[in-house]
């Protein structure tokens, strides 16, 4: 996964873009072609424990692994440490990724 830098209460236009691994059973990690995904979304655990699911695009056409979202007005309303995952549903399943997390910080 690839996590912002920093972000900051109610800021409207931060991105977020995951990358999408496949681990096979010897630990190797190569990237997931998710192009033939129906649903692509990515889930936010805020800091007061409620969770926010939102929609993700591809960053291109989705078989680099990677989705993104853009924060709009509204979504960073609670500072300190968040969760993030993403979830992708296609023909043959539905998958979550592993869990990281960021901090939204506040501001003067």
């Amino acid at each position: 996964m690839v996590y912002i830098e920093e972000a900051h209460l109610n800021d409207i236009g931060t991105v977020f873009r995951i990358t999408v691994y496949d681990t096979d059973s010897t630990g190797t990690a190569s990237i997931l072609d998710i192009s033939a995904a129906t649903t692509i979304q990515i889930i936010f655990r805020k800091s007061d424990g409620n969770l926010l699911t939102k929609t993700a695009t591809f960053t291109t056409d989705g078989s680099d692994g990677q989705m993104q979202y853009t924060t709009v007005d509204g979504d960073l309303n609670v500072g300190g440490t968040w969760n993030i995952q993403s979830k992708i549903v296609s023909g043959d399943g539905t998958w979550k990724t592993d869990v990281g997390s960021f901090k939204v910080y506040e501001n003067l």
